[in-house]
């Protein structure tokens, strides 16, 4: 252990870990959301993640955006900004409302057994992630995508850290995200179906819920969810490649069983737990624990708390 290492990146590394974590936390909620309301784990989320990030990609490539976004004013900044999240939400969205209705639907009028359900989810993730490593001219290489933002320009200093525009847009936005979905689910009458759908589902149908709509916005949602987060992965990491959900994803369905899978709020606060304790761990240990450190700790406290850290169904959350 090297405390020395520890104490003198301590603050670069809850900057960076509370960026990576608001990534992960976005993820997160589009497994909280499908298991809330179907007791599905979405394992093909993570691709439906990566197919975002080559939606920033296409944007970027259409616009030819210079590096670190020189000679670009404020309005084409903005504009680049828009293009490239509203293609990360497009492919995003597009892919999870596509797999609801091509792999999971037809298994859910069939009454399929959950275990089915699991073996399509991994299946789906893995066609994905192949048919996209099989495409194109670079095929399994990393593209790599220009950076919008200088990484030079500093917006103030905390703690001797350094923090960046990157850093406050894919921690503030991240927030904002997850703030709007837990208004929506809280607020809405849409949000109060996929409430009544996620408590019993045979029920809320008897009153006069289309489950099946519901089902269709929760897929939806996480879509978007992800390619939100999408977007800001290729803020903050600016490349990606055919399985770069991988990784990622497991992390991220991490983040929401330690925050207790199901719960918005515990979605949020996993992914932003374990991205802050990766990093402290990592300086602490070495790099080479990083990817280590994450399980540990969802071993120890699934040990001490089974049902995660804040657990509680979506269908009983007021979240």
């Amino acid at each position: 252990m090297d405390w020395q290492n520890f104490v003198n990146t301590f603050w670069d590394n809850t900057r960076d870990g509370l960026a990576l974590g608001s990534i992960y936390a976005l993820i997160a909620l589009g497994y909280t959301l499908v298991y809330g309301v179907l007791r599905l784990i979405n394992f093909a989320n993570s691709e439906v993640f990566m197919l975002g990030t080559f939606g920033s990609f296409v944007a970027l490539w259409i616009l030819d955006v210079p590096q670190g976004g020189q000679q670009m004013s404020a309005l084409g900044l903005f504009g680049v900004l828009a293009l490239s999240f509203a293609l990360s939400v497009l492919f995003s969205a597009g892919t999870a409302v596509l797999l609801e209705r091509v792999a999971y639907r037809p298994l859910r009028r069939r009454g399929a057994p959950r275990l089915v359900f699991l073996i399509s989810a991994i299946g789906c993730s893995f066609v994905l992630a192949e048919a996209v490593g099989a495409f194109g001219a670079k095929r399994r290489d990393e593209y790599a995508l220009p950076r919008v933002f200088n990484p030079n320009h500093e917006v103030f200093r905390i703690g001797g850290t350094v923090i960046q525009v990157r850093h406050l847009v894919v921690i503030s936005a991240a927030l904002v995200m997850m703030g709007l979905l837990s208004v929506f689910v809280s607020r809405t009458r849409l949000g109060r179906g996929m409430r009544a759908v996620a408590q019993d589902s045979e029920t809320a149908r008897i009153l006069g819920v289309n489950v099946d709509q519901v089902v269709l916005l929760t897929f939806l949602i996480g879509g978007i969810m992800a390619g939100g987060a999408a977007f800001l992965y290729t803020l903050y990491l600016p490349a990606t490649r055919y399985n770069v959900g991988f990784l990622l994803g497991i992390k991220s369905f991490t983040a929401a069983v330690l925050g207790g899978i199901g719960n918005i709020k515990g979605a949020l606060f996993g992914g932003l737990l374990l991205g802050v304790v990766e990093k402290w761990g990592a300086g602490l240990f070495g790099g080479k624990w990083l990817d280590v450190i994450a399980f540990i700790v969802l071993v120890i406290v699934l040990m001490f708390r089974p049902t995660g850290l804040l657990g509680e169904s979506l269908g009983r959350s007021r979240a």
